[in-house]
């Protein structure tokens, strides 16, 4: 910025006034007394005015003064891409940007030698990390992720309180770490973004985006979505393929991309080999040259089940519901079933001729059970246990504490009445799932719902219907001839159907036994699902399964008291329906339960790492299910080269019972993380395992055209501006011209500028031409 009005010396404005008057004194007399016309002789008499005018300034020197950047005071960083991308040729057979960018990065190049000379220059690399470097020679780009959100934040903390004139940036702004709104844009120097790259369309064929959807549908219970984008070609058919972790291929189709949306997606269903952890490969062919092919592959983790969960069967009495749910559970790993079933009431149903002595029940006569203390009492029920652990487990009968029920991850009670537990014993299923997470299913019968006294229970409060149902419906539904129908809810269910299409569950349907008897309720609910009905022949219909979300965890209502007769049918219809229904309702009772030991993996959120990084947040719970502090975690991760690690968690103070931990991937492909818990005392809470796949290249070519939407934003934000690479030598030039940290005051005698004396000079010689010209003298 230049000022003028400064004068070197002010004590000769008096006598360059005086000389200034007589001068033009004279000239006007001169003016006056010439023949020529008065037009010509202004002319000449301004030319030779302001001729003396400018002379008689230099007496009193004339300066102009101004602000500049103090040469070497002020830092300034030019941070250049070194990632992948830099490989990417803009034109078929042209140079790629980073050849283009090498050229600009030349130490002899102008723009360089006048940052070098005017400021204490600094230079960095940067890719999935920021590091220095002496020149620009070294570079490779080959860095496989573009951290541009670290790098400037790296930047801004290395230059915090010193004197930084700007950033150039050098890079196509396509980062792979996008968290710049966490970014404290105030703290950071004004960058300027140098493009590298164009804005035109590359052909490319490219997995942008793969979702994973679980269900309970036993066919097929995981569902790959894989969104496919192709640009640059028009319509296009792309072959889309699905491979397991062993590269085997599992299902391969074709898939129709328009050129208006850019974008398909594939769909595919698939039964995962085993429990755990399983890797899936999408990947995406063209058939046309691509710009890049780095992109067209991408890798999804599917947890196939976190059991095996065990589901405990309560029922009154032996029946044929627990004989075909037995059945339909004994050939899943992830479901066990433990039994308890009454076999006599606390009333003795056999009547004998005498009671006898003692209060042992007669039933168990005969068999060796002489212990007045341990043996069955008459006046109580007469219980069998199966699929228990050991001798231990239901010994006393229903659990009786929080740390016994919540071993279980779901409860079936199945027509035994309210009044076979005790107060506490309701509540404890109450807390089991609305605390513990748990899963309730309450099947018809005639010990069940209101005819079980559950009404005015806490359990009758936790089930998704109301208990006080019109007698006259229960005599209505029952002795009827009742039809299974699926409402609007059961069709989007893929648990509540058996079929993939729709026409052959119709055809299932239809081919059902009819039901007649089961348990007439009231009202949903609010909240709850009503997921199939019941018709009898004049049309009434009345709900046959409701679900609902209750607290952490979720209970049903499975209202047909006859199932039973569905199974029966076995022999005339060639199928298991009634089985792989029982299996799929058990699935998805248990889908959400929780564990003592949970662990969830995101990618990195911290402003100061790239998408590769993972955060792991890992939940402990105690035995009842409550945030478990002080725990010890042993944390294994295992790369795709079979290499394992050990990390670190701590304690979250946001959470009770949380706990994080960080890991950066090094190596692209699928990573396993095995977690294992302890309590303070040293004894095992529980172990769980997850994972991810670290892509870094499909991420790095998420998008090929120049990213000016990023880079116009970070110019914004800290004051900069987006240059081109052409404008480099031109924005540098002017670098002394903008405001910088550390300045210094220059002051100039306008009287030592050549161009001053010339002007003056060229006014009385234009004005002694023009009197010789015009005759003037």
């Amino acid at each position: 910025m230049t000022e003028w009005g400064l004068w070197g010396a002010p004590e000769w404005a008096g006598p360059a006034l005086a000389l200034f008057a007589v001068g033009l004194a004279a000239l006007l007399w001169s003016y006056w007394r010439a023949p020529a016309s008065r037009g010509w002789s202004t002319v000449g008499a301004v030319l030779k005015v302001v001729g003396l005018a400018a002379l008689a300034l230099c007496l009193v020197e004339p300066l102009t003064s101004g602000v500049r950047p103090r040469p070497g005071a002020n830092m300034f960083a030019v941070a250049v891409d070194n990632s992948q991308s830099m490989q990417i040729r803009d034109t078929r057979g042209g140079q790629t940007r980073g050849e283009k960018l090498q050229q600009m990065l030349l130490a002899e190049t102008r723009w360089q030698t006048q940052l070098d000379r005017n400021f204490d220059l600094r230079r960095f690399a940067f890719d999935r990390r920021m590091q220095d470097v002496k020149d620009f020679a070294t570079l490779d780009f080959a860095g496989e992720a573009t951290g541009i959100v670290s790098a400037i934040s790296e930047l801004e903390r290395r230059f915090r309180g010193l004197p930084i004139g700007g950033v150039l940036l050098l890079t196509d702004g396509n980062a792979t770490d996008m968290n710049y709104d966490l970014l404290d844009w105030a703290g950071i120097p004004p960058i300027f973004p140098v493009l590298i790259g164009t804005d035109d369309v590359l052909p490319d064929v490219s997995v942008e985006r793969i979702s994973v959807r679980q269900t309970n549908f036993e066919t097929a219970p995981v569902t790959i979505h894989a969104d496919i984008r192709s640009i640059g070609a028009g319509d296009r058919e792309v072959e889309v393929t699905l491979y397991d972790e062993k590269s085997q291929e599992l299902e391969s189709q074709t898939v129709q991309v328009p050129a208006e949306s850019e974008v398909a997606t594939a769909r595919f269903q698939v039964r995962p080999e085993h429990a755990g952890v399983n890797v899936f490969r999408v990947t995406a062919a063209g058939g046309t040259e691509e710009a890049v092919e780095a992109n067209n592959t991408r890798g999804v983790v599917v947890d196939n089940g976190k059991g095996p969960f065990r589901v405990l069967y309560v029922s009154g009495r032996p029946n044929w519901d627990f004989k075909f749910l037995r059945r339909a559970l004994a050939d899943d790993d992830q479901l066990e079933l433990v039994g308890l079933i009454r076999i006599a009431t606390r009333e003795p149903k056999f009547t004998f001729r005498r009671r006898g002595e003692g209060s042992g029940n007669q039933l168990f006569e005969g068999f060796n059970r002489d212990d007045e203390d341990t043996a069955e009492r008459y006046d109580e029920p007469v219980l069998t246990r199966l699929g228990t652990e050991d001798e231990e487990e239901l010994r006393d009968g229903f659990p009786q504490s929080a740390d016994e029920l919540y071993k279980y991850d779901a409860i079936v009670l199945d027509d035994v009445e309210a009044e076979f537990f005790s107060q506490d014993q309701l509540a404890l299923i109450e807390g089991f799932v609305s605390r513990r997470g748990g899963g309730l299913l309450m099947a018809g019968g005639v010990e069940s719902f209101a005819e079980g006294g559950y009404r005015l229970t806490p359990v009758g409060d936790l089930l998704p219907v109301y208990l006080d149902s019109d007698p006259a419906d229960q005599l209505a539904a029952s002795d009827s001839e009742l039809r299974l129908v699926l409402t609007r809810e059961g069709w989007l269910q893929d648990w509540v159907r058996l079929r993939k299409s729709e026409n052959e569950e119709q055809q299932r349907l239809a081919s059902m036994p009819d039901f007649q008897a089961m348990n007439a309720v009231g009202n949903l609910k609010p909240g709850a699902m009503e997921l199939a009905q019941v018709a009898n022949p004049s049309g009434t219909t009345y709900p046959a399964l409701v679900a609902q979300r209750f607290g952490r965890g979720r209970s049903a209502a499975l209202l047909i008291a006859d199932s039973w007769r569905w199974g029966l049918r076995r022999g005339e219809v060639a199928n298991d329906d009634l089985e792989k229904s029982w299996r799929q309702t058990i699935r998805w009772l248990v889908a959400d339960v929780p564990r003592r030991v949970e662990v969830e993996t995101h990618a990195a959120v911290d402003s100061q790492t790239t998408a590769n990084a993972r955060t792991l947040k890992i939940r402990v719970h105690d035995a009842e299910y409550l945030p478990l502090e002080n725990a010890s975690l042993k944390i294994t991760v295992r790369g795709p080269d079979s290499k394992q690690v050990e990390i670190a968690a701590e304690a979250d103070d946001s959470e009770a019972g949380l706990y994080v931990a960080h890991h950066h991937s090094r190596t692209p492909g699928p990573h396993r993380v095995q977690v294992t818990a302890l309590a303070p005392d040293g004894s095992p809470v529980g172990e769980c395992e997850t994972g991810w796949v670290a892509e870094p290249l499909a991420d790095e070519f998420r998008q090929l055209r120049v990213n000016r939407t990023l880079l116009d934003e970070i110019a914004s934000q800290t004051g900069g501006q987006v240059l081109e690479l052409g404008e480099l030598n031109t924005f540098v030039s002017g670098l002394d011209r903008r405001e910088m940290p550390v300045t210094e005051t220059w002051i100039n005698p306008l009287w030592h500028h050549p161009a001053f004396f010339t002007f003056a000079i060229a006014c009385l010689i234009g004005e002694w031409g023009l009197r010789r010209w015009k005759g003037l003298a």
